[in-house]
């Protein structure tokens, strides 16, 4: 069985930021919960680089549009790898393949009489390459708000207005193939309200694709840009794509232009167009335009790929309008996956460990937990629905209700008491209570393979199991399906717990030095220090700017409403003390730092964390998962010794 889906092709003026992401991730997440439903799901996604808009980016860049288009479209390709997307299919629409496709389609509906050459006096909005014939030249673009200009020029024309009748009569038929329901009311109303025909070419435009009859004409961008989704798979057989994703603002484009190209030309039309909202940031839409957007890259350092991936999908109720802070992002990570399924996973596989010798416990018949047993039978069918529906949040809130349901019967049951009675009824209740706790997270890895996938892997693993948990199938998953006497793996920390304040803190460093790295990689500006790849190697003199001095701990506290974070007082041999702040307090008590000797970053600029600023950075090394380990000396050091 064959699922064939898209995201947009994305406009490639900029490079990629918070809000392509979510739609691409959200797409992933499809492709790889179909997969597991059995199907041979292929998903496309690409770049949109002609027109106008792109001539005048790549102008104000100092580079031609095929070299501006080049580097921008290597930043979404790239993006997309970084963030460990399933893409199988990535089209250009500077590709020659594309070409040939766009010219097809035009020349089928030339041959049919549905398009015609014409010619258009009248306010043109730049923003949107739209004519925007309802409006006086100089009032707003009844789309954007910004003012239009006035234009005149030859055009070829395409007859939208042919096709009100034929469009209203698809909605009905298939009253799923706009979603959501808000949606398709919108484009109905606007069907209703008449159509008139939209050109197609622009004689004006130089960067774009020559009509071959008539060379003067460039076909326009939509015409061009929605052709993709059928040249990206040209000769495969999976036209028509089952599923769209789209943002809410190009609705109109897909669920009208696009099905009334493909009837003219006598083409399948796709089966369903889903159109989600938008996400905003301090309550605006991310956009270039507005200058707020927000770059996945410096999330994914510090929360993973999984914790950005999770918290869009749950926090997001899909189809909404879903608001991004990065404090909301480390808030959701610690609570639903650090302290939710990290937790229950290192506490689980830990009992077994130790009360069960390694290997899974034979946990009965399941009469000694019923009630827990029915919530997880009940919980695999609704969140399989729930993302059938694109009720992504649902879906997954329904297993953190099952994994919270889970931790509370660990706590009841309280297995470290059970392992001290010899009693035959404790040990069948602790042999019980970790069977069914593992056997829930198998549940979960399953489930939540399409949404975490490094995450679920680990825990897969961790779970002792063998084969391969993408070729696991949702049809049939079943609690108390995992084998007893499975001996587990090795177990490591799946979401270790992050400080609110150093990682938003970070994430906000990360941000402008990423900002800075795409300027610069457009002329813009000079590259910052950290757009150096991670792990690459940094010449003798960036080293030897970096002032690392020995210091000793004069006084130290822990700071009020936080976890990990100590203050302390630092004698560096300088005129008075520094104030530093460093997340360490899990490892080490205050008692502990007094009078010991650290080695401080001394040169770094001050920082604020929970309103202290702090002036130095203590070193430490940290193994993945575990906790801080302070750099110290075997022999005697003098306070302020610089380390070389």
């Amino acid at each position: 069985m064959k699922y064939y889906l898209t995201t947009p092709i994305y406009y490639v003026n900029a490079a990629p930021h918070l809000g392509h992401t979510y739609t691409t991730i959200v797409a992933d997440v499809i492709r790889r919960f179909k997969r597991m439903q059995g199907y041979e799901a292929i998903l496309t996604t690409g770049t949109d680089e002609h027109g106008s808009k792109i001539e005048n980016a790549a102008k104000a860049a100092g580079k031609s549009p095929q070299e501006f288009t080049d580097i921008i479209s290597a930043e979404f390709r790239e993006q997309w790898e970084t963030l460990g997307l399933a893409i199988d299919r990535f089209m250009r629409t500077t590709d020659p393949r594309h070409r040939q496709t766009v010219f097809m389609l035009f020349d089928r509906c030339l041959k049919s009489g549905y398009i015609y050459k014409g010619a258009y006096t009248g306010p043109y909005c730049v923003s949107c390459e739209l004519y925007a014939s309802e409006v006086q030249v100089g009032e707003p673009c009844p789309d954007c708000g910004r003012p239009t200009e006035a234009v005149s020029e030859e055009n070829y024309f395409f007859k939208l207005s042919a096709f009100q009748d034929r469009l209203l009569e698809l909605y009905e038929r298939q009253p799923d193939f706009i979603q959501p329901e808000v949606r398709r009311n919108e484009v109905i109303s606007f069907v209703k309200q008449g159509l008139s025909d939209l050109s197609v070419t622009r004689t004006s435009l130089k960067w774009g694709l020559p009509v071959p009859t008539d060379r003067k004409h460039v076909v326009y961008v939509w015409f061009d840009a929605l052709s993709t989704y059928m040249s990206a798979v040209e000769g495969e057989g999976l036209w028509p794509a089952d599923l769209h994703l789209i943002g809410k603002e190009i609705t109109r484009f897909h669920a009208i232009y696009w099905p009334a190209f493909l009837m003219a030309a006598e083409l399948p039309l796709p089966k369903r167009i889903v159109a989600h909202g938008w996400l905003l940031f301090e309550q605006e839409k991310m956009s270039k335009s507005r200058g707020n957007m927000v770059r996945p890259e410096p999330c994914r350092r510090v929360v993973g790929a999984d914790g950005l991936r999770y918290f869009l999908l749950r926090e997001i109720s899909f189809g909404q309008d879903g608001s991004f802070s990065f404090d909301a992002l480390v808030g959701r990570y610690n609570a639903d996956l650090a302290n939710g399924l990290g937790n229950l996973t290192s506490r689980t596989l830990k009992m077994v460990q130790d009360y069960c010798g390694g290997a899974i416990p034979d946990g009965g018949d399941g009469s000694l937990s019923p009630e827990l047993g029915a919530l997880a039978a009940r919980t695999v069918p609704e969140f399989i629905q729930a993302f059938e529906n694109f009720q992504f949040s649902r879906g997954l809130e329904g297993v953190w209700a099952l994994l919270g349901a889970v931790d509370k019967f660990i706590v009841e049951r309280a297995p470290w008491q059970l392992a001290k009675s010899a009693e035959e009824s404790a040990q069948a209740a602790l042999r019980d209570t970790l069977y069914v706790a593992a056997d829930v997270l198998r549940l979960a890895a399953v489930l939540l393979a399409p949404v975490l996938p490094v995450a679920a892997e680990r825990i897969w693993r961790q779970l002792g199991m063998r084969e391969p948990l993408d070729e696991q199938r949702l049809e049939g998953l079943a609690p108390r399906q995992l084998a007893p006497g499975q001996k587990i793996g090795e177990m490591r920390r799946v979401f270790p717990r992050l400080d609110m304040a150093s990682a938003v803190q970070r994430m906000r460093t990360l941000e402008a030095a990423e900002l800075a790295r795409q300027a610069a990689l457009l002329g813009k500006g000079a590259p910052p220090p950290e757009a150096a790849p991670e792990g690459g190697k940094i010449p003798i003199e960036d080293f030897a700017k970096v002032d690392m001095r020995v210091g000793q701990v004069l006084a130290a506290e822990r700071v009020k409403g936080t976890k990990a974070l100590v203050q302390m007082k630092v004698e560096l041999a300088e005129s008075e003390p520094r104030t530093i702040v460093a997340g360490i307090a899990e490892a080490y008590t205050p008692e502990q730092l007094i009078g010991r000797k650290v080695v401080i970053v001394a040169n770094l600029q001050p920082r604020k964390l929970r309103g202290i600023e702090s002036n130095g950075m203590v070193v430490a090394a940290s193994a993945e998962g575990g906790l801080p380990v302070l750099v110290g000396f075997l022999e005697d050091v003098p306070v302020g010794a610089r380390l070389t």
